[in-house]
């Protein structure tokens, strides 16, 4: 037994005050009951567990990695749990929280500014190259979370969780789309009950680039990297909700006000979306979404100033 076996079976709960009425029932899976207060546990967790089966991380050996700062996070947490050491790239872009909490976790936290501390297509290259360059240190192992397909698996379990805790009554699943692991895993396990089950991929208005939209700046933190995540899988999504940063940040307000749900913009998108999936639907049906991380982290944005 150890404290990475606290990772997963969270909470599934209703939303119940900013749903409007006649709209269909929203169920939101709270990640930030996972031990860092983030579904990138489960998949940091797989990632290692995978290096190590393959002989890729070695006892002592440091993980590198770049990150919006909740993968960074999680990392740091499994890394410090298994004895490794972790190297982050991170930037100004994101909140300070997450990168007080990854050296918290004994992280090296390496910085590139951002222009107007806005996200970036520029700034994602500009970190995975930086991550690159360290990562072909002597000792390092890189563990590239756009490209490693242990992070998908490591979601399959979340979508078995969600249909055990419905017990079977879930039409539409709603996600946004950074990697599209956690998107495209959670959806793949509630398939295998569902097959019709209607799939919603979530991004940033501002940077629509998997609706076909041209890239762009925003601030919804951990979600929107510019460009097509190589694991993106387009056959798989039914549809596809952009969510501007406003309403994001908004709705991560309410949901702390009226709903007693204290989390992050990711979760404010998905909200966003969910609920107009929801009205669409109407009473009857069920749309299940993710409370991605706890708000705790951007106190120090304007999300809740």
């Amino acid at each position: 037994m150890s404290v990475l076996d606290a990772i997963g079976d969270t909470p599934l709960v209703p939303l119940t005050r900013v749903v409007p009425a006649g709209s269909a029932r929203v169920l939101v899976k709270l990640e930030l009951a996972n031990p860092t207060g983030s579904m990138k546990d489960r998949m940091a967790r797989a990632v290692i567990e995978g290096a190590e089966r393959r002989g890729d991380l070695l006892p002592g050996g440091t993980v590198v990695e770049y990150t919006m700062g909740t993968t960074g996070i999680s990392l740091a947490f499994v890394c410090a749990a298994r004895g490794y050491g972790m190297e982050v790239v991170y930037s100004d872009a994101f909140s300070d929280e997450k990168r007080r909490t990854m050296r918290a976790f004994g992280a090296r936290v390496t910085d590139v500014p951002a222009a107007g501390r806005g996200i970036s297509q520029s700034l994602v290259r500009e970190m995975i190259a930086t991550a690159g360059e360290i990562g072909a240190r002597p000792g390092h192992w890189q563990s590239n979370q756009l490209v490693n397909e242990d992070a998908v698996g490591a979601y399959l379990p979340l979508g078995e969780e969600v249909w055990r805790q419905t017990e079977g009554h879930v039409d539409a699943f709603v996600h946004a789309v950074s990697t599209a692991h956690s998107l495209h895993g959670a959806a793949r396990g509630l398939r295998r009950h569902r097959p019709a089950l209607h799939v919603v991929a979530v991004e940033p208005a501002e940077s629509a680039v998997l609706s076909g939209g041209a890239t762009g700046s925003h601030q919804i933190e951990g979600i929107g990297i510019g460009f097509l995540p190589p694991l993106w899988h387009r056959e798989e999504v039914e549809e596809i909700q952009p969510v501007s940063t406003a309403e994001a940040k908004a709705m991560a307000r309410r949901l702390a006000r009226e709903e007693g749900i204290f989390a992050g913009t990711s979760t404010g998108a998905n909200v966003v979306a969910a609920l107009r999936v929801a009205e669409r639907l109407g009473e009857g049906a069920t749309v299940a979404t993710i409370v991605c991380d706890s708000g705790l982290r951007y106190l120090s944005t304007d999300v809740f100033g």
